[in-house]
């Protein structure tokens, strides 16, 4: 609703997230917590992170929003040319990006200790905390815009010209009818004209707007998404911003991907136990502190999403989980690893697999995504599952070696 109000359109990720508002509210309460509210690095910090993720799989359609956010809240656009152009503190960050991107195992001590030492151009660990989690965020969202297909078929929302004015019904924006605006209002009027979110208009404009959408992409059988091109709107300055960007400039080890752990050697690479260092009990205490309420935001996040309702029961979903976790070198000593192979079909498993380690291979005909065994309302709930225990993942490494590193 908010997103509607301000913007006059609802952003492709939202809207496949719609089936399950939930689940929807917890996710973009912590975005826009780590993005915009209070924080030890600057907002344009923030958004240059977050492309520096989602360029780490190759997503255009993350990276265009973030590049557009970053002009918008003053970034320098000569950062927007690749990592070359921005501070030396940022370049140093690409090591432990591509690291949690691709092969969050090897993630270390020495890694963090590295962004951390004295000298001009290091990190405080307030900062470097929001910076993993932002990372994290990225890495994982650009799992669920490839899953989801919103990173296919570049083709820009439908937003209302010159955004949704104050005094403005959003049932002529949701409608089409915006060909003759009303007039702008003073600055006065602006501050004593404003909308209430809680009418019953918006309510049912909203979800009219969302419905038709829905019903649209289920009849053409695809996704009205936007991907190269961004068009963003700003209320206040009523200028209309389109802005492309070629992730791969923002890249400089593109040969650095995913690696089977199952492959590597056991003694070089030891299993992450659960059991050792779990969120639970470790991580979540450890983020809340040096982020303040980011802990119980993320937290939010990952009870949401195992509480989503299931035709298939709760034993799929904590097979899907694990199996994710199991992939990337995290293993439950309490968890019977037989369930997975029983209750997963070897093509969701490659599904599975194909979003949560290489999201970006999955728009090439070389690895083709078993669309077939899933129905849409269901793989909405299996990508929302996989973003998710990915994003714990990387946090748990992460804030891992963060703690060695506290401690040594």
């Amino acid at each position: 609703m908010k997103a509607l109000a301000s913007r006059g359109g609802v952003d492709a990720v939202s809207q496949q997230m719609a089936s399950h508002p939930q689940y929807l509210e917890s996710f973009l309460r912590t975005q826009h917590y780590i993005l915009h509210m209070d924080g030890p690095l600057p907002l344009e910090y923030r958004h240059y992170i977050a492309i520096m993720a989602a360029a780490q799989h190759h997503c255009g359609y993350l990276v265009s929003l973030h590049s557009a956010q970053f002009l918008r809240v003053g970034g320098d656009p000569l950062w927007l040319q690749g990592l070359e152009a921005v501070p030396p503190r940022l370049q140093h960050l690409d090591q432990l990006n591509k690291v949690l991107a691709h092969q969050p195992w090897l993630t270390a001590r020495s890694h963090i200790q590295a962004l951390l030492k004295t000298g001009e151009q290091c990190w405080s660990l307030a900062e470097l905390v929001q910076a993993v989690v932002l990372l994290a965020h990225c890495h994982s969202l650009s799992s669920f815009v490839f899953g989801s297909g919103t990173d296919a078929d570049p083709v820009p929302p439908r937003i209302a010209p010159n955004g949704t004015p104050p005094g403005y019904c959003l049932c002529d924006a949701a409608n089409g009818n915006v060909s003759t605006p009303p007039p702008l209002p003073t600055p006065s009027e602006h501050t004593t004209r404003r909308r209430s979110l809680d009418s019953s208009c918006e309510m049912v404009c909203l979800k009219e707007r969302i419905q038709k959408s829905q019903e649209e992409k289920e009849r053409r059988g695809e996704c009205v998404l936007h991907n190269q091109t961004l068009q963003h709107t700003d209320v206040e300055d009523e200028e209309e911003m389109i802005y492309s960007a070629d992730p791969s400039r923002f890249i400089t080890d593109p040969a650095f991907g995913y690696q089977e752990f199952a492959r590597r050697e056991e003694d070089h690479f030891q299993v992450f136990r659960v059991q050792d260092y779990s969120w639970e009990d470790h991580g979540f205490s450890l983020v809340n502190r040096l982020y303040s309420d980011i802990g119980h935001l993320l937290d939010d996040r990952f009870r949401s999403v195992t509480a989503l309702p299931s035709s298939h029961g709760p034993d799929l979903k904590r097979a899907i989980w694990n199996y994710i976790h199991c992939m990337l070198g995290i293993r439950y000593d309490d968890y019977d690893y037989g369930e997975v192979n029983q209750l997963l079909e070897r093509e969701i498993k490659l599904y599975i697999k194909s979003v949560a380690c290489y999201p970006d291979a999955t728009k090439t005909p070389l690895c083709p995504l078993p669309w077939a065994p899933l129905k849409p309302s269901e793989r909405i709930h299996v990508n929302l599952l996989i973003m998710e225990a990915r994003l714990q993942a990387e946090l748990l490494y992460a804030l891992r070696a963060i703690t060695q590193y506290m401690i040594a």
